[in-house]
């Protein structure tokens, strides 16, 4: 079965990616859905009213901020050159020689690297742009996730204790109770990391985006935001966020060194307040995902099968997880481990 599973994502990774999302959208919303249920609304009147307030805030959150983001996002992408060049012209000063020792060289490499990726962004738009008025693949991939979606989510969230049911039919009654502890224990798992981690890169996007921009920092609010959201992969969001800021804050403050020294502050005030005070409170001790493990399950996910593997990859590393310590549980109280001695003659 895990074969045959691996071989299908393998095989039209192209085309789940829709239908991962809505059964991921379907799994988070439907603890709401049973709450609804439970206060004496219809199943499907539930659903219905989830999903289409659900899209009705999406909606209203991208016509209220799409605006402002692409603007920001675009006059960043311009001026990130003139941030390099400025470095680079700043490293390389005659006065200051221990800067050029120290970054001068590998900021003219990042300038060239800059101009390099410019050209490349700008061929693969063009591509896309080819695509898209040929094959039509790129426009089909974003109408699937605007209109499929929200399909299989509402049809998944009104079935899916159905579902549950018949698949927890499915195992032999000899083994269902412990089936059903180990989907309880996964199920925690999964769902007290996704929630409290999302919770917590919220609270880390809010903080970084605010703190920047008090200090004065150009597109502070875009790197702050950007930064707490990438949180959810664990340190590389803020080790991003401090590079690209840093950055620009020598370009922007120089010779001003409180101003820049105040921004790798803000990340390290960031990262402690989220790993000793938030993350313990927001996820929990419960969930027992290490942050390397995640790290590395998002890459090999996302390397293997894309956008989908990203999608899937923490609740199968939270659901391998659960297994292996099923498995060592089993282990240490078997014979293999710990065999029994054998009986002394009186």
């Amino acid at each position: 079965m895990l074969a045959a599973v691996v071989a299908v994502v393998v095989l039209l990774r192209a085309v789940l990616l829709p239908f991962v999302a809505g059964m991921a959208l379907a799994y988070l919303i439907n603890p709401l859905a049973n709450r609804l249920e439970r206060l004496g609304m219809k199943r499907l009147l539930a659903t219905l009213v989830i999903v289409f307030s659900a899209l009705a805030a999406i909606v209203l959150l991208l016509v209220l901020t799409l605006p402002v983001i692409v603007r920001e996002v675009a006059h960043f992408i311009e001026s990130f050159p003139l941030y390099v060049r400025q470095l680079h012209a700043l490293a390389s000063d005659p006065s200051r020689p221990w800067l050029s020792k120290i970054i001068g060289e590998g900021l003219g490499e990042a300038e060239r690297a800059v101009d390099d990726l410019t050209s490349q962004s700008s061929d693969w738009f063009n591509t896309l742009a080819r695509s898209v008025w040929t094959d039509g693949r790129a426009f089909i991939s974003m109408f699937s996730l605007a209109v499929v979606t929200p399909v299989v989510t509402c049809y998944l969230l009104y079935q899916w204790n159905g579902m549950i049911a018949a698949i927890d039919n499915w195992v032999p009654a000899i083994r269902r109770e412990s089936v059903r502890a180990l989907a309880r224990e996964v199920d925690d798992t999964i769902g007290g990391f996704v929630r409290g981690q999302s919770a917590l890169c919220l609270v880390l996007a809010l903080l970084y985006a605010v703190a920047l921009w008090a200090i004065g920092l150009k597109h502070g609010v875009l790197i702050g935001l950007a930064t707490g959201l990438m949180s959810f992969i664990p340190y590389v969001g803020s080790l991003t966020g401090l590079a690209i800021a840093a950055c620009i804050a020598i370009a922007q403050f120089w010779p001003n060194w409180t101003e820049i020294l105040l921004v790798p502050a803000v990340f390290v005030i960031g990262q402690t307040l989220g790993d000793y005070i938030l993350a313990p409170y927001l996820v929990g001790q419960r969930v027992h995902l290490n942050p390397v493990w995640i790290i590395f399950a998002l890459f090999a996910f996302g390397y293997l099968f894309g956008l989908v593997g990203l999608l899937i990859a923490v609740p199968v590393a939270a659901a391998i997880g659960v297994l292996i310590r099923y498995a060592l549980r089993q282990y240490y109280a078997s014979t293999l481990y710990a065999p029994i001695p054998p009986a002394s003659s009186s």
